[in-house]
């Protein structure tokens, strides 16, 4: 009995006294995990200042570049000197000039972010951010409706290949529960461009007749030139691959490597996994995530190729007065993304519960625009659903990452998978036309039905990720048990 009541202690102390460590051992081992921690925040460090800090930076820009046309489309209204009216747009010329842009990122999309296995990073962005940079600056140059149609595609084609490698490229670096925060930072700031192009507008605005030159012709030039300049600063100083990258120590390389996944992609993979590649497109995910990113895109996003319109059209002001009453929607969706990046990052709420949520509160704004009259009210909807719709995508990139297998699928499934969000700028244009405004309720509707598909598609999603994961669990049991 007295064995039996003092066994535990007795494993306690003969454990103690066998297996534990000598104080020396026990101090060099603490001090090994301190300095690997250390190791850790400083190589972390360096790779957030390039590939979150200079990325974001850049994707401002990008935004900007992306939503002055549709600023464009009210500044120095009341003057005479109006895009649409200088180059005399229709309603349907105007929404087809904004619906290019997105069948030129839908068609190159895909194979832009492939292509990063022919080209380094540094290089394939020096390209894609000089290309769209010189493209708009030539969009104030245009002078009909078949001339902007082709800067407009230019513009996207050029453009169509960043965000995807960005996602692409970050997965070289990151570890799949690294990235939830990195890329819901980098986004919010692609939507606080959002606001600062609203801001730009009003400020250019005065610019109209300067040099002979209307203001939206300015706008487009002068919001084209930043990434002129920032596409030489990723050809010699962006990093490519953990193995290459100048900004790091041999120690820092070799620790890079030991840390990600063997399923990450990797820099030193050149060769073309056709195995790889029939797995992606006979895996259901493709298609259930497809029908989520097509699903908001149109019923989430829609409303932003329009949202300098549509707020005009409730009445509070004027078209300059408008365009900074464009600034709040975004401002909201940057502080609430990195809300939920922040609570993500702890582990507090989880990607799919959260997407769930995001459309469902954009599907109660749409029915609140729809049937509330109330300008002011309206006006906080769209706030909130602007908010929501920029904070979907974000949530849901990294478990869309997580479930792609090899480089090749990896490339193909990012390119794949975000060009499904451009048919919200081929279908939004039309959706949100001027003929349905002021109210632009059938437009809401719309959209409604969108927001219920992609519901379905991000649960569908869940479920097939949920069931892939619990193979690859069982799978590891086994192998386990197979190794003892």
């Amino acid at each position: 009995m007295g064995n039996m009541t003092s066994g535990k202690d007795d494993d306690r102390v003969s454990t103690t006294s066998v297996t534990s460590s000598p104080p020396n051992e026990i101090s060099r081992e603490n001090s090994d995990i301190d300095y690997h921690a250390k190791l850790e925040k400083r190589v972390l460090r360096k790779i957030d200042f390039w590939l979150v800090g200079f990325y974001s930076l850049v994707y401002i820009f990008r935004v900007i570049d992306s939503n002055n046309y549709a600023n464009a489309a009210i500044i120095n209204l009341e003057a005479g000197t109006g895009i649409k009216k200088e180059l005399g747009f229709s309603p349907s010329q105007w929404s087809w000039t904004q619906s290019i842009f997105s069948y030129s990122y839908l068609i190159f999309e895909p194979s832009n972010t492939i292509l990063l296995k022919s080209f380094k990073p540094s290089t394939w962005m020096f390209v894609l951010i000089l290309s769209w940079g010189i493209c708009a600056c030539a969009a104030g140059a245009a002078q009909s409706f078949p001339g902007m149609m082709c800067v407009r595609f230019a513009i996207g084609m050029a453009e169509a290949g960043f965000y995807p490698a960005v996602l692409y490229h970050m997965a070289f670096w990151y570890k799949p529960s690294e990235l939830p925060w990195r890329i819901a930072l980098f986004y919010s700031l692609g939507q606080v461009s959002g606001a600062l192009s609203g801001l730009l507008a009003y400020a250019i605005s005065f610019a109209d007749g300067a040099g002979g030159l209307s203001g939206w012709r300015w706008l487009f030039i002068i919001e084209g030139l930043p990434a002129i300049v920032l596409s030489f600063v990723a050809l010699f100083g962006l990093p490519d691959y953990p193995e290459t990258a100048r900004m790091l120590t041999e120690e820092e390389r070799a620790f890079l490597h030991g840390r990600l996944a063997s399923s990450a992609p990797s820099g030193k993979d050149k060769s073309w996994d056709w195995a790889g590649v029939k797995a992606l497109f006979s895996s259901p995910t493709l298609y259930t995530f497809s029908i989520y990113w097509i699903g908001h895109g149109i019923g989430g996003f829609g409303v932003q190729y329009a949202l300098p319109t549509v707020i005009y059209e409730l009445g509070f002001s004027s078209t300059a007065l408008s365009q900074l009453m464009n600034i709040p929607p975004y401002v909201a969706c940057f502080f609430f993304l990195n809300a939920l990046g922040y609570l993500l990052h702890r582990g507090w709420i989880r990607p799919w519960t959260t997407a769930v949520a995001i459309e469902s509160t954009i599907i109660i704004c749409y029915i609140i625009l729809i049937t509330v009259p109330n300008s002011v009210v309206k006006y906080v909807a769209l706030i909130v659903a602007t908010a929501c719709a920029g904070s979907a995508y974000p949530v849901i990139w990294p478990e869309r990452i997580r479930d792609l297998e090899g480089t090749v699928a990896a490339g193909i499934g990012i390119g794949a998978t975000n060009a499904m969000a451009q048919f919200s700028g081929i279908a939004g244009p039309q959706i949100y036309s001027t003929v349905f405004g002021p109210t632009y309720r059938v437009s809401f509707i719309i959209c409604l039905c969108f927001l219920c598909a992609a519901i379905s598609g991000v649960l569908a999603s869940w479920f097939f990720v949920w069931r892939k994961d619990r193979k690859h669990d069982r799978l590891g049991r086994a192998r386990g048990a197979e190794r003892a």
